[in-house]
């Protein structure tokens, strides 16, 4: 917003159409509309949603979505010997039969993928069990959905009284694949932490942002540092020290691009 100020009141300085656009659902890949694209009718766009100084970030997590839906059978507990059917019990088995020690966030870091239980719902009777899967290629997100479906039938056999569903939904794919097509933005972007004298520094995302789809769906868009830590936890922060750096490479990619071809 600050680099929006800053060229609204200087009109003098030197840009191309730019077009700003603020989305919710960030995280779960829900944040950009399929017709999004189609409004902005820009070329090349950047999210800044980036960690330390001098990231410029074009590879994520590809992702995918899991329901786990387990039926029990439920009567009153004073009676229900040869006859209860707990949900919640099938349930935790599933989710403690996921590889423990290699196959969940706390275990994993750089390019490995994993499987995460965030959510569970409702009663003996019947519960929800929502997981992320996560992989930063096609196979191992896919094989990852494979060993859940496979969990899940291991347990229905086990107890067959029980009705288990797994049903498995894509949320956002790695922004990889297309911008290794058009490095454009990349390539501005490069240009300008040089022109700062900024370091810069290229790190897979563990996670996802809006730039994931909005280049799935055709407007390549990495992702620039904002100086933010410790994400998402109770000591989340942010620098502004950084957040000024960023708004520096805002203003200077701008610049850049309103070049010839936007040549770096």
């Amino acid at each position: 917003m600050t680099a929006a100020r800053h060229l609204l009141e200087n009109p003098r300085i030197e840009r191309r159409t730019i077009r700003v656009a603020f989305a919710p659902d960030e995280e779960i890949g829900r944040g950009v509309d399929a017709k999004l694209p189609a409004d902005l009718g820009v070329d090349f766009a950047y999210t800044f949603d980036g960690g330390d100084l001098g990231e410029i970030v074009y590879e994520t997590f590809s992702a995918d979505f899991a329901v786990v839906t387990v039926k029990g059978v439920s009567i009153h507990p004073g009676t229900a010997k040869d006859k209860l059917v707990n949900a919640i019990h099938l349930a935790s088995k599933i989710a403690d039969t996921r590889p423990q020690s290699t196959l969940t966030p706390e275990t994993t870091d750089g390019h490995q993928g994993f499987i995460h239980v965030v959510d569970m719902q409702d009663s003996a009777a019947e519960i929800v069990v929502r997981f992320i899967l996560r992989d930063f290629e096609l196979a191992g997100l896919e094989a990852k959905g494979a060993l859940l479906r496979q969990v899940c039938e291991t347990i229905a056999v086990i107890e067959p009284r029980a009705k288990i569903n797994c049903k498995i939904t894509p949320q956002y794919r790695n922004m990889r694949y297309w911008l290794e097509e058009d490095m454009t933005p990349v390539d501005l972007a490069r240009a300008a932490l040089a022109d700062l004298g900024i370091s810069e520094r290229f790190v897979p995302i563990r996670g996802g942002t809006d730039g994931s789809r909005l280049t799935e769906l055709g407007v390549p868009c990495p992702n620039p540092f904002t100086g933010m830590q410790n994400v998402h936890g109770p000591l989340e922060w942010v620098s502004v020290q950084d957040m000024a750096q960023a708004t520096a490479l805002c203003l200077r990619i701008v610049e850049r691009a309103a070049r010839p071809e936007s040549s770096p």
